[in-house]
């Protein structure tokens, strides 16, 4: 139920009786139905008729869409690799690779520093089902907060969108990795100096023999970020170290952006795609990136059961921060990966509303009939 309301136009100036050629000068708004607040206006009534069917059918709605939502993130299967933990029935392995623990493969590598050479070490691990369809292959941090404000904020969007005079000139926001030895750094800002590189390998055991998984790096990055949002300097394509003249690397790093990707010369420079990924920064404290996806072939599946290793060329410190480190190897379903946590929203919202609708439906049979007889205000 509603009312509308509709003013009929007024004159509301008043003029003063002078003769021609008098300006009058009024501080009166113009005489339209904008600035004189005579629009039509609707305003809704609300009533238990109308409010307590809404939180019922939301409710109705909600519960189901999110009951179907989790229960196709949970039927995803996903081997997360987090240490010491056994096969818990429900697929998945858990082996951590960051070596806290002194029985961990990587205890010997876990006070690396930016500056170090890089550590290499190698964990084993069984699959014991088989990943039928294509495995998505992501690393994780914990307690790693790229939503704090100043962390988010410092980096040049036109510079990673190939803006000349922001390459040589980085925005201020990129402070204090915005210079390094009197030169500009490209890419500036405290993001892109933190990216994540540790090199993942994947082999697959066979009578002690290794052979390697093939791991495709392209695709991983959105397509808005490859086509739209990052962009190389303009120059010459083959030479990124002649457009990339003047500039040097972020402090951290241990090669300049036009060698990212020695093995793809299109995956260098502002558009690679491991880059693109860690630039994209995540809204919780642990998260996890797409790394490498495994190719199903027509014959067999992506990965089949049996004896894996997982060798990690270890780079990226994170005792600094108490964080941790992971690698997931995941398949995903029509909704993505696997999150669990739109479809407890959804359950959470439309239980909400179901109990609030029941919660009102009896305060208003117990109470309502006391106010039939009140008059709505016009």
């Amino acid at each position: 139920m509603a009312m509308n309301y509709n003013a009929k136009e007024e004159d509301g100036h008043h003029h003063s009786g002078v003769g021609p050629g008098a300006a009058v000068k009024s501080k009166k708004p113009d005489n339209t139905a904008f600035k004189q607040q005579r629009l039509p206006a609707w305003q809704p009534i609300l009533t238990a008729g109308t409010v307590l069917p809404a939180f019922f059918v939301i409710g109705i709605i909600f519960i189901p869409i999110g009951i179907g939502i989790f229960v196709t993130s949970n039927n995803i299967q996903e081997f997360e690799m987090l240490l010491n933990i056994a096969y818990t029935g429900i697929l998945q392995i858990m082996i951590d690779y960051t070596g806290i623990e002194t029985d961990n493969p990587c205890y010997h590598c876990s006070n690396v520093s930016w500056n170090s050479t890089p550590c290499v070490c190698t964990i084993n691990f069984t699959l014991d089902k088989a990943f039928e369809s294509t495995v998505f292959m992501y690393y994780g941090l914990s307690n790693f907060y790229q939503n704090h404000r100043r962390y988010v904020k410092s980096r040049d969007d036109s510079q990673l969108n190939g803006d000349k005079n922001s390459l040589l000139n980085p925005s201020k926001e990129c402070d204090p990795y915005g210079t390094s030895n009197g030169k500009p750094i490209a890419p500036c800002g405290a993001i892109a100096n933190s990216i994540f590189n540790d090199t993942l390998t994947l082999f697959r055991l066979e009578n002690g023999v290794q052979h390697k998984i093939p791991l495709n790096k392209k695709g991983i990055a959105w397509w808005t970020d490859k086509n739209v949002k990052f962009r190389n300097p303009t120059g010459n394509a083959s030479d990124l170290a002649e457009v990339f003249k003047g500039t040097t690397n972020p402090v951290n790093w241990k090669k300049p952006v036009y060698e990212l990707d020695p093995t793809d010369p299109e995956n260098n420079g502002f558009i690679n795609e491991d880059f693109m990924v860690w630039m994209r920064t995540a809204a919780l404290p642990t998260f996890r990136k797409l790394y490498r996806c495994i190719e199903k072939t027509d014959a067999y599946p992506a990965l089949i059961p049996g004896n894996y290793s997982l060798t990690v060329d270890y780079n990226y410190p994170v005792l600094s921060f108490d964080g941790r480190k992971r690698m997931i190897l995941s398949t995903i379903s029509w909704m993505g990966g696997k999150n669990p946590f739109l479809g407890i929203a959804y359950i959470t919202v439309g239980s909400i509303c179901f109990f609030l609708g029941v919660v009102l439906l009896i305060i208003h049979h117990k109470y309502g009939n006391r106010n039939t007889s009140a008059d709505i205000p016009s």
